[in-house]
């Protein structure tokens, strides 16, 4: 195989991202583009490929040896089941679908067909997070007890003048929130059971702006998560780790992982520990962990491209999409009742 041919699903503010780094890779090719927005037609003109209104047409026609969905969530599962149909490896953006039963019949498809699926989870492929998933493993923090997560920022005004960010399912639970649990999962373990509280009170609109998160990890492990679109802050791994896409570089931390030899800050990767095996009495010594700062996106895009080309499996795979949207699903269900909710309740409900 020589460039891979990818057929892109949808030309919205994240999928004209996958387009240029498809475009800009040596080893991938934009094969086609499908939207229904009139605007998408100008964006595939520009880049110089196909366009098609309907992405049913485009698997038809296309030379494709993959397809990266970047459609509205409500559109993931019925495009994805077309694609993995087609027989093509799928990049899923994130979520993995708009509904936990939807997501399982995705991977179900994908299972069945032995269709490799990724899910748009980037932030697993940056160095700051592969290094410190390395950390972990090798022992270095010992066994983790203790882990504080934030992410913190103040959407503009004008984010809101789009009326489904206004309602329930529209808010930062979904749409960030789902990021930084998947990053705990992948560095702490999968989450056994949450508590959470919620609030509106910044904007008073039916979407929550604002929701702390208690976790309880399958290692016993216990962590705590403050989540608000509505804050002024450096606490936010896009902007800390100079990932974001669109916002300053603003170096800060969002993660502090606590084991009983040491507690590692991400994404600074400063790693604290007494010295030789002492305790408070003792002083704390700082250990920078040296990291590349390559783009998690163009690191995505090589993984995918690897998995199509039969060299590896996803970072993040359906079932990883699927186990982040179950935890998101059980923080909104602990925030609406009060209640203590395993991830495990919500995909039994499906």
């Amino acid at each position: 195989m020589d460039r891979v041919r990818i057929g892109l699903f949808g030309a919205g503010l994240i999928g004209r991202e996958h387009a240029r780094f498809i475009t800009a890779h040596p080893r991938a090719e934009l094969a086609a583009i499908a939207d229904i927005g009139p605007a998408a037609a100008g964006f595939a003109s520009e880049l110089g490929v196909p366009f098609y209104s309907d992405y049913r047409a485009l698997l038809a026609e296309a030379r494709l040896d993959a397809v990266i969905v970047a459609l509205p969530n409500a559109l993931h599962l019925a495009a994805g089941q077309a694609v993995i149909g087609a027989g093509l490896p799928l990049f899923m953006e994130k979520p993995v679908a708009d509904t936990i039963t939807a997501a399982q019949a995705l991977v179900a498809a994908g299972t069945a067909a032995d269709i490799p699926i990724q899910v748009g989870h980037h932030r697993r492929h940056a160095p700051d997070i592969q290094r410190a998933r390395a950390t972990i493993a090798e022992g270095q923090l010992g066994r983790i007890l203790a882990v504080n997560g934030m992410w913190m920022a103040k959407k503009p005004r004008d984010y809101f003048d789009v009326a489904w960010r206004r309602e329930a399912g529209g808010g930062p639970m979904l749409i960030n929130l789902i990021h930084d649990i998947d990053l705990l999962r992948y560095l702490c373990g999968d989450i056994e059971s949450v508590q959470a509280m919620s609030a509106n009170s910044a904007r008073g609109f039916a979407v929550e702006d604002t929701v702390v998160v208690l976790m309880r990890f399958a290692s016993g492990a216990l962590g705590t998560f403050t989540l608000s679109d509505a804050v002024p802050s450096p606490y936010g791994w896009d902007t800390a780790a100079c990932q974001a896409l669109y916002l300053a570089h603003q170096p800060g931390d969002c993660f502090f992982i606590g084991g009983e030899k040491a507690t590692l800050s991400v994404p600074s990767m400063d790693l604290w520990r007494h010295e030789g095996d002492g305790d408070w009495r003792h002083p704390l010594t700082r250990t920078h962990l040296a990291h590349d700062h390559a783009s998690c996106y163009v690191r995505q895009l090589d993984n995918f491209l690897a998995v199509v080309r039969g060299e590896a499996k996803p970072l993040v795979d359906g079932a990883d999409g699927m186990m982040a949207l179950a935890t998101v699903a059980a923080i909104e269900e602990a925030a609406r009742t009060g209640a203590r909710v395993a991830p495990a309740q919500m995909l039994a409900r499906g």
